[in-house]
């Protein structure tokens, strides 16, 4: 008769391997992408386009490419995660395809708890990491209820535990966006379907950060004009 596997040998079980066999210290990054029909033709295009820029800028970087943990999740007619957590060396942008509504407050939700679920990755397998990012890109506003994800985005956001963007484009509800996250300041209107500029900017500050220490303090260059309306 075998012996029960112990807590330990369990947890060693489960270990992601990928992250046994890169040891290098990760910043996860959700992108939380809005996929419903409003985002059709132009829209979803340029934003593709911005997704494969943003790893291919990361792919160029030799820290960032090994650091930097994306997760790519579209919400539509179904929250979708397209990638899991993993590094730009060992996936490639995923393409998102339009269907359905805008089921924002479920894809916050589910956000938030992969974020928390990746950190327990790390720690089970020794790992260290910087604040998550999660950002979140729509054209619109929530069709569904809000309320459980807006308490857990704002408590996330107040207790540090993640760095939040919420990017609004063409006719999105920018005042709507900034009263979920309950911070204003970190709630912006895109310029036009400048996708591409955005995720240089995206990119540029998640080089930055994958080349200091877990723990330092950033002040991260802020976007050009042409990126942001920033009087909105």
């Amino acid at each position: 008769m075998n012996d029960p596997k112990t807590e330990f040998e369990f947890e060693k079980e489960v270990v992601d391997e990928a992250l046994l066999d890169n040891p290098e210290p990760r910043c996860p990054v959700v992108l939380l992408l809005d996929a419903s029909y409003s985002m059709s033709g132009n829209p979803v295009n340029q934003l593709n386009e911005g997704v494969m820029a943003l790893y291919s800028a990361l792919r160029d970087d030799d820290l960032a490419s090994v650091r930097v943990d994306l997760s790519v999740v579209s919400f539509g007619q179904n929250v979708n995660v397209l990638q899991d957590f993993a590094t730009v060396s060992e996936s490639k942008a995923p393409k998102i395809e339009v269907s359905g509504m805008t089921p924002m407050g479920e894809a916050i939700v589910r956000a938030l708890q992969s974020i928390e679920a990746r950190k327990a990755d790390y720690r089970n397998a020794g790992i260290s990491y910087y604040r998550p990012w999660l950002f979140l890109i729509t054209d619109g506003e929530p069709t569904d209820n809000v309320s459980e994800a807006s308490s857990m985005l704002k408590s996330a956001i107040a207790s540090k535990k993640v760095i939040f963007f919420g990017i609004g484009v063409e006719n999105a509800n920018i005042e709507r966006l900034r009263q979920i996250s309950g911070s204003p300041e970190r709630v912006f209107k895109l310029n036009g379907l400048n996708f591409k500029e955005l995720f240089q900017w995206v990119s540029s500050s998640l080089s930055s950060v994958s080349s200091s220490r877990v723990g330092d303090t950033l002040k991260l260059e802020k976007p050009s004009d042409d990126v942001f309306e920033f009087e909105v």
